[in-house]
This record gives C-alpha cells, structure tokens and sequence, in this order.
C-alpha cells in the first residue's frame, strides 16, 4: 500500500486526545542538507590538535562522530586485557573520544546558520503550521526533540506571516527569569516544578543551553541582542560547553541523562506522555537507530495505541525497510492489553519546512 500522507495521518490522529512529536535529525535535515548531515560536519572539523583520530574514521569507514567517539571508548575499556601495561594507550584513547567530543561541539557551531534571518521567513512559517498540529489547538499535546541546533527554538520564537492568520504555538520549555536576576540577559530552567508545565523538550540537550554548575541558562535571542551561536562560540572559547548529549550508544546517552536534572526531567515527561491511553505520538525525521534505544523503548513499553513514522523517499529502500522494520518491532515490547498500531506516512508530504 502507499504511505499515507502526512495531512492524512493527521486526519486519523483526530480520534486521539492529544498528539505528541518526536523529532530527529531529519527534521533539520529537511531545512539545511548541506550543513547537517555528519558527513558535512566531519568535512569542516579542525582536528589538527588529535590528528590520529582521523585514521579511526578511516578505519571503521564512517563520518560519523558519534561511531568514533564510542569506538575510542570501548577500545579503551579491551585494551589493557590484550596489551600488557597498555593503560597509556588505553588513557589516550579516552583522552582523544574527550577531545572529539569537544571538536564536534565546535564542529556543529561553525556549521549552523549564523542568524535566523539565514533563514528565509517562508521557511519559518510553514514549520510553524506543521507544529500547530502538536502544539496548538485542543489536540495539542508536546513537542520532543533529539537535535541540538537551534532550527527548533528559531521556529518557536520566529514572528508569524504579518498577512495571515497567526499561529498561536504553545512554547513554554520550563524556563523563566532567574529569581536573583529577573533582569538577566538569560533565562534559567525553574526545575521539576517548572518542566510539569513544560510543552518544548530538547531531550539531548541544545546550543542554547549552558550549565553553570549551579543552574542551568537559556541565552535568548530577545533579551541579549547577540546571536545564539556567537554565544554558543563564546562559551566554547571560554571552556563552557552547551548541555547537549554527544554520547555514542544508547546506554552512554541514558547515562548522561540520568545525571543531568533538566534531561532526566524531559526524559521522564516522555515517559509519562507515552503511557497515555488516549494520546497518539508522530514520529518526524529519525532513523529509529539502535543508538537512541533509550527513547524508543519507552515508546514499545507505552500505552498510547498508535505510532506514526515519517519515512522519506523510495518506501522500498534498503533504508526504510529498516525503519519499517524497526518500528513494527516496538509493538512486540507492548502487554496484551496495551497493543501498539504503527502507521507510516509521505514525511516529504509535511511539508515542514516548505518549498525550498
């Protein structure tokens, strides 16, 4: 049968009574192809200060950060129960997975857009309408994603089209004025309290969020007059690195989670969402990748009753039959009693972003 279109599936969904999104990497994808995709990144990073990490992507045959930082890792977990005293080896291999870790943070701020009038307005606002269908209107549920460039946080502050009808976006991410500062250039995540109201969740972590060891800052666009991802190269130079999980596996990513409030927090509203009888979860731009096993768990233990997935391009690709594959294998994580319908859908019919 053909994928259902994306106005279609949302169609069905009517007969739930809220509707949730998880975003990956696609939905940024779908903006700028040129500068998201890993391969891009790996082309423009600097890695003259650990030049022998190059001849780890050569080996494993990837561009990928995240295969060569869990590689570096893992090798050095084996090492020293090969190679007799190879605890230096062993030591440099989790020195140099640090060091990429740092390279890909200042990879991905000099590969994003410099402001969001790099973006044409036309972009913006038909990726406003798309997440009307999650975060407006009686059917509105909560927004999650795993990407940590700004697209999202963009889309969310961004001014509707002056000649139309406004989209009124719910984006309240739990953050408000620092109590000590309401005058601050920076807005700081008011806790669990906070988050219960939450509707916009960066699960990994985002460019715009910064940990100062006592709490946690939103930089905004709005009241520092600065760009964001000049401030993200700020704190970079300055040794501050934005809250984002850079972790290869799903075990890695679950355990820097769970040390981080904020994240453990937006984890735990996924999890509660998902076990929602009455509520329905799109998926948008995400692979389904064994990696992010930690997420998509959650979804095959839930309760809510149907699973779309956007699959974008050939339906019989080598690729999607993957995704496919994956998907229908989260219904055999559910009870008898909580069983999981999976639909798939056009995701080039969303439209998200637009014509280019």
């Amino acid at each position: 049968m053909p994928l259902m279109t994306f106005d279609a599936a949302i169609a069905d969904s009517d007969q739930f009574a809220k509707r949730h999104l998880l975003l990956g990497n696609g939905f940024s994808i779908a903006c700028r192809a040129d500068i998201f995709h890993y391969g891009s990144l790996y082309a423009q990073a600097d890695f003259s200060d650990i030049p022998e990490v190059q001849a780890v992507f050569q080996a494993l045959a990837t561009q990928d950060f995240e295969a060569a930082i869990r590689s570096l890792e893992n090798a050095a977990r084996i090492l020293p129960s090969y190679v007799p005293h190879g605890e230096a080896a062993a030591a440099k291999m989790l020195e140099h997975a640090a060091a990429l870790k740092e390279v890909l943070v200042q990879t991905i701020a000099g590969n994003h857009p410099n402001i969001p009038s790099d973006i044409a307005d036309q972009r913006f606002w038909a990726c406003r309408r798309f997440l009307a269908h999650f975060l407006a209107g009686p059917k509105a549920g909560q927004v999650f994603t795993l990407n940590y460039d700004l697209l999202l946080y963009w889309t969310l502050m961004h001014d509707d089209m002056p000649f139309g009808d406004p989209v009124a976006l719910v984006t309240n991410d739990g953050f408000g004025n620092d109590e000590d500062d309401p005058d601050a250039d920076y807005v700081v995540w008011q806790g669990e309290t906070g988050a219960h109201d939450a509707k916009v969740h960066f699960l990994h972590g985002a460019l715009h969020l910064f940990d100062s060891g006592s709490e946690l800052k939103k930089y905004t666009w709005i009241r520092k007059q600065v760009r964001l991802i000049d401030q993200a190269r700020d704190a970079i130079a300055a040794d501050a690195y934005p809250l984002f999980v850079a972790e290869g596996t799903s075990v890695q990513k679950k355990a820097k989670i769970r040390h981080n409030a904020y994240l453990y927090q937006g984890f735990k509203q996924f999890t509660a969402n998902v076990k929602v009888g009455t509520h329905c979860v799109f998926v948008y731009g995400h692979s389904l990748a064994e990696n992010d096993d930690h997420i998509l768990t959650r979804i095959g233990r839930g309760r809510f009753p149907k699973l779309y997935v956007g699959i974008y391009g050939a339906e019989n690709s080598p690729d999607n039959h993957r995704i496919m594959a994956r998907a229908n294998a989260l219904t055999r994580l559910r009870t008898p009693a909580y069983p999981l319908e999976v639909t798939f859908y056009d995701a080039a019919s969303a439209n998200v972003w637009g014509v280019p």
